[in-house]
């Protein structure tokens, strides 16, 4: 049995939730430009691409292994995907309108930038990794297929991890105690959780 993804009308409707959600992040990677001698990053993005190719191509290279598939109520875990992406989506561009132009595809950070405590970053310090990782999780729910939903997982996961550890050693040493204190009061991804 194939997945739903591959099949039409099925197909239609994944590519274009697919490109209604990443579109915008491959416009914000295209536009993301290093400022000259700026060293802050250290490759974060480029983890987070990598990842993100390894483990799309990866998520849609296992998804048609029949031992993994979901098939019971296939369609219902089919929509579940689509709107994990959706919603995932819809927390990242929360994440864009709240950080305003200190949101940026490499991790930049200056000592005049503010701490944002509003909306999502009242809960957790970085919800828009959360948003990026329910995004990667929609597709492979929306594959229809467990291995697929590890795979993609996993690998953005780790990437989103390694960027947090860089982003926040910037942060603290360009905002210091002002960011610390945030950082005591929130958990990283979810609230209250982690």
């Amino acid at each position: 049995m194939k997945p739903l993804a591959y099949t039409a009308p099925y197909i239609w409707i994944f590519w274009a939730v697919f490109f209604a959600t990443f579109g915008p992040e491959f416009a914000l990677v295209s536009r993301t430009r290093p400022a000259k001698g700026e060293k802050t990053d250290r490759g974060s993005l480029g983890v987070i691409l990598l990842a993100s190719w390894v483990g799309m191509f990866g998520a849609f290279a296992v998804a048609g292994v029949h031992a993994f598939q979901i098939v019971n109520r296939q369609r219902m875990w089919f929509g579940i995907g689509l709107g994990t992406m959706i919603c995932g989506s819809l927390l990242r561009r929360h994440c864009w309108r709240m950080l305003g132009k200190h949101f940026t595809g490499d991790v930049k950070a200056s000592s005049d930038q503010p701490v944002i405590e509003r909306g999502a970053y009242r809960w957790v310090r970085h919800p828009s990794y959360t948003g990026g990782m329910l995004m990667y999780l929609g597709v492979g729910i929306a594959l229809t297929n467990w291995l697929s939903v590890m795979v993609v997982f996993m690998t953005s996961a780790a990437a989103y991890v390694y960027r947090v550890r860089v982003e926040e050693q910037a942060l603290q040493l360009h905002l210091g105690g002002r960011y610390q204190a945030y950082m005591r009061r929130t958990k990283r991804f979810l609230p209250f959780l982690f």
